[in-house]
C-alpha cells in the first residue's frame, strides 16, 4: 500500500484546507457517526465546551466550519468534544543537552492515516503539525520552538473531554514554552489517556500523563511508549511491545549525544514496527529540533526537512506492506484482538481502532 504524505502551507484555512477536507470527509463522517448521531454531543454542547476550555480557538474553529460548508455534523466533528474512542501505538523520546530534540514514531494503520503536514497561522504564530481529524495535531512545533507529540496512554478509561489532537493544536497555538504547555494540559479535559512529550527552544522539557479520570501528572521521564506509571492494559502492551520499546529507547538515550544518534534506534525493530496488517506499524518518524523550529519526517529510505520559516508545499509517496502481520519474526498479539477484549464501560459502546 502506498501513502502520499502532503505538505500544505495555508496560513488561514481556505481552498487548500478544503481540498484536504473533501478528500477525507467521507471516511471521517462515517467514523464520527458509527455509533449513531445521538451518541455524539450536540452542536450547542460542543461549542460550549470549546468556549469554556479553549476560547482562543473559536475564531479559527468558526472559519474552519464555514470553509467545510457549515453543516451540523461538520461543526460537531471539528469541535472534537467527546469523539469516538480509538487506540494506537507510538514511541517518543526527548533529548536534552546542547541539542535539545524530540523524536517520535507514529504507529497506526496505514489505511487510516491522514498524512497531511499542515503549516498555518491560525492565531498569528506559525505552527507546523502532522494533522489528525483535519486540524488536530499528532505532533508539531511552533515558531517559538515548542515541540510536542503524543502517544496512547495504555488505559481504557473514557470520559468527557476533547480528542487529544485538538488539545495539542491548542498547545501549539497559544504556548511558547514547556511551562505554558503544561498549564494548558493541566486544565483542558481529554476523553482518553495519553502521554504528551514536550521540549522547548531552551531545552526545558516534560512528559505529561493526561487522562479523563484523574488529574494530569508531570513526570521527568524522557522516554514514553504506550503505558504510563505501570502496565494497566496488559494485552495492548503485549500487542505493541510497549515495555520492550521503552527499554531499548532508554538504553539508546543514555548513549546518544546528538539527535542523529537517537534517531537510529527509532529506525530499527522493535521500536520501528512493521506489523501493518495488525494495526501497529510505524508510518513515519518525526525529528523535532526546537533551536531551529525545524522538523524532519524520516522513513528508512527517505527524509523530508521543513521548518517554520520556510515551510513549502510538496508530496512524498511511501509504501507499506499491509500483508505484514508480525514484528521481527514474532507473531505477537493482533492489536485488533486486544481492542476487542476491552470491557464496555460507562459511555463507551465500542472501543475500536478508527
Amino acid at each position: 500500500m502506498q501513502i502520499t504524505f502532503r505538505a500544505v502551507a495555508e496560513d488561514i484555512p481556505a481552498s487548500k484546507w478544503r481540498a484536504v477536507f473533501d478528500h477525507h470527509w467521507h471516511a471521517y463522517s462515517r467514523w464520527f457517526l458509527r455509533e449513531g448521531d445521538r451518541a455524539r454531543p450536540t452542536y450547542l454542547a460542543s461549542i460550549r465546551a470549546l468556549k469554556a476550555h479553549m476560547p482562543e480557538l473559536m475564531p479559527a474553529y468558526e472559519k474552519l466550519v464555514a470553509v467545510a460548508g457549515g453543516g451540523d455534523v461538520e461543526a460537531r466533528f471539528l469541535a472534537m468534544w467527546c469523539p469516538p474512542v480509538y487506540v494506537g501505538g507510538c514511541s517518543q523520546a526527548i533529548l536534552t543537552g546542547d541539542e535539545p530534540g524530540l523524536v517520535r514514531n507514529y504507529d497506526y494503520r496505514p489505511q487510516l492515516l491522514e498524512g497531511t503536514w499542515l503549516a498555518t497561522r491560525l492565531l498569528g504564530q506559525r505552527v507546523v503539525a502532522m494533522t489528525d481529524c483535519l486540524w488536530g495535531a499528532l505532533d508539531g512545533i511552533n515558531e517559538a520552538g515548542l515541540a510536542v507529540s503524543l502517544s496512547f496512554g495504555g488505559r481504557t478509561a473514557v470520559g468527557r473531554g476533547f480528542g487529544i489532537p485538538l488539545v495539542l493544536r491548542y498547545v501549539l497555538e497559544i504556548a511558547s514554552s514547556t511551562r505554558e504547555a503544561i498549564a494548558v494540559l493541566k486544565r483542558v479535559p481529554v476523553h482518553m489517556a495519553y502521554t504528551v512529550a514536550l521540549v522547548d527552544r531552551r531545552g526545558r522539557h516534560a512528559t505529561v500523563f493526561v487522562a479523563p479520570d484523574r488529574s494530569a501528572q508531570v513526570v521527568r521521564r524522557l522516554v514514553s511508549t504506550n503505558h504510563q506509571h505501570k502496565i494497566e492494559w496488559p494485552r495492548h502492551a503485549l500487542a505493541t511491545r510497549s515495555v520492550e520499546r521503552a527499554s531499548i529507547l532508554e538504553q539508546a538515550l543514555r548513549r546518544a549525544a546528538r539527535v542523529e544518534d537517537l534517531l537510529s534506534a527509532f529506525l530499527r525493530p522493535p521500536v520501528y514496527q512493521t506489523a501493518y496488517g495488525r494495526g501497529c506499524g510505524t508510518l513515519y518518524t518525526a525529528v523535532y529540533r526546537p533551536a531551529r523550529a525545524a522538523v524532519e519526517l524520516v522513513w528508512p529510505s527517505a527524509r523530508w526537512l521543513q521548518d517554520c520559516r520556510t515551510f513549502t508545499d510538496g508530496t512524498r509517496a511511501v509504501g507499506f506492506d499491509v500483508s505484514t502481520n508480525t514484528l521481527d519474526g514474532d507473531a505477537g498479539l493482533p492489536l485488533t484482538h486486544a481492542v476487542a477484549e476491552v470491557p464496555h464501560g460507562v459511555g463507551m459502546r465500542r472501543f475500536a481502532a478508527r
